[in-house]
């Protein structure tokens, strides 16, 4: 499964605080809805079993941490691209620039199946 995602907002804006409770934001729910709406516009089902994910982050400036993009991301793609997040046994990713097109190219598929990087065409696993 390969996929175009919008860039996703800031890990910090994506979750807050509301009468001691953590909760998703606007903005958080607004992502995930437009994550899910890619996906099922494709006519994507979420994979069974254990899932290797490979992640290009084109990031719209140079700062950002790689971490919290693959953070949210990933937290969009739980219940559309695999059932839950404990399925993903293996994460390779790598940060790019592209102010043009900030996106989240992803590649999912069964763990142990070879999968390419999108930025590199490199195996990510052999």
């Amino acid at each position: 499964m390969k996929l175009s995602l919008p860039y996703p907002p800031s890990v910090n804006r994506i979750w807050r605080v509301f009468r001691n409770r953590i909760i998703k934001s606007a903005e958080g729910r607004a992502y995930s809805a437009r994550v899910k709406t890619t996906v099922a516009l494709l006519g994507l089902r979420p994979l069974d079993g254990p899932v290797s994910v490979t992640v290009a982050a084109y990031r719209p400036a140079r700062r950002g941490d790689l971490d919290n993009v693959l953070k949210a991301g990933l937290d969009a793609l739980n219940g559309v691209a695999w059932g839950d997040d404990s399925q993903v046994v293996e994460l390779h990713a790598v940060r790019l620039d592209d102010k043009a097109s900030p996106r989240l190219e992803v590649t999912v598929c069964a763990a142990g199946e070879a999968a390419r990087c999108p930025a590199c065409g490199g195996v990510a696993r052999p």
